[in-house]
C-alpha cells in the first residue's frame, strides 16, 4: 500500500475507496470456495506459493455492522475467539483513526510461526466500516528469533450493513509470508483456514454484546478517541517494511503430516 514504496503514510479517502472497490469487484478474482454463506477468492499466479491476494466474504445474520466493527477492534475480546493468535497489542497512536500494532499467530504445523508490525487505519462511512493495514518497521519492535516476520502488503476488512441488524463482512489480504510455502498450505488457506476464520468472526459477533456488557461496556477508544491512552507515535519513527530486507525461509519440502490443534477448532 505504501506509495512509492519508501514513505510511511496514513491512508486517505482514496486508499479506502480503492480497498472497497477491490472487495466488491469480481474482475480478476478466481472463486476457490463457496459453501454455507462463505465465499473465498484468490488473485495471482496459481503456481506462485508466496504472495497471493485472498478475499473472503460472509453474510452475518443477527449481527449489526457496528457490532462486528467493535469485535475487530477490541483486542481484549480477540483473545476469546482468535485461537490462532499468540499475542496482539497496540504500540502507539498516530491519529484519531490510525495506530501501530503487533500481532503474532500460530501457523499450521510444522511451519514456523509468523508475526507482523502494522500501521492500521479505520474509517466509519455511514452504515459501513473499513479497517486496513500494511506492514511497517518500528525501531523498538525488530524481528524476533522465535518468529518469522511476515509482511502485510495490504490487509483489511469491509463491513457493510445488510438490512436491519445484519451485515456482510469482506476480508482481503495480500501477505508475503517470507518463505516459499508448500502448495498444500496455499490450498488449505483458501479451502479451510479462511472459511473457518470468517465463521469464527461471525460467531464472535453474536456473542460480543453479552461479553461487552460485563467487560468495561463504555470503553471503545476506536469510537471515542478521547479514551485512547496509547503513547503517540510519529510517522518519522516508522519506515516501510520491505520484504526483501527480511529472512526468507524455504518450507516447500515440509509434508502435510501434522494438523495443528487450532486447525480443528470450530
Amino acid at each position: 500500500m505504501s506509495r512509492g514504496g519508501e514513505m510511511v503514510y496514513i491512508p486517505d479517502d482514496s486508499d479506502f475507496s480503492s480497498f472497497r472497490d477491490q472487495c466488491e469487484s469480481l474482475e480478476g478474482w478466481h472463486c476457490r470456495y463457496n459453501k454455507a454463506g462463505v465465499t473465498v477468492w484468490s488473485q495471482g499466479q496459481e503456481e506462485s506459493c508466496t504472495v497471493q491476494k485472498i478475499k473472503t466474504r460472509i453474510s452475518c445474520k443477527d449481527v449489526p455492522a457496528e457490532t462486528l466493527y467493535d469485535v475487530l477492534h477490541d483486542t481484549h475480546y480477540r483473545k476469546k475467539w482468535d485461537s490462532n493468535m499468540i499475542e496482539t497489542y497496540d504500540i502507539g497512536r498516530l491519529t484519531v483513526n490510525a495506530d501501530v500494532g503487533y500481532y503474532s499467530w500460530k501457523c499450521p504445523s510444522p511451519l514456523k510461526n509468523r508475526d507482523f508490525v502494522t500501521l492500521r487505519s479505520w474509517l466509519p462511512l455511514g452504515n459501513d466500516y473499513m479497517i486496513i493495514n500494511y506492514s511497517v518497521k518500528h525501531p523498538k519492535y525488530p524481528p524476533r528469533k522465535d518468529f518469522v516476520r511476515a509482511v502485510s502488503l495490504q490487509t483489511g476488512y469491509l463491513i457493510k450493513a445488510n438490512g436491519a441488524g445484519a451485515c456482510v463482512l469482506y476480508y482481503l489480504t495480500q501477505v508475503d509470508p517470507r518463505g516459499s510455502l508448500p502448495k498444500w498450505v496455499v490450498n488449505r488457506v483458501s479451502q479451510f483456514v479462511a472459511p473457518k476464520a470468517m465463521k469464527k468472526i461471525y460467531k464472535a459477533g453474536l456473542k460480543y454484546p453479552e461479553w461487552k456488557r460485563k467487560h468495561d461496556p463504555g470503553y471503545k477508544p476506536w469510537v471515542y478517541p478521547e479514551q485512547n491512552t496509547l503513547p503517540s507515535v510519529s510517522l518519522t519513527e516508522l519506515s516501510v517494511q520491505h520484504a526483501d530486507s527480511l529472512e526468507n525461509i524455504d518450507e516447500t519440502g515440509l509434508p502435510e503430516d501434522h494438523l495443528s490443534t487450532s486447525d480443528h477448532e470450530a
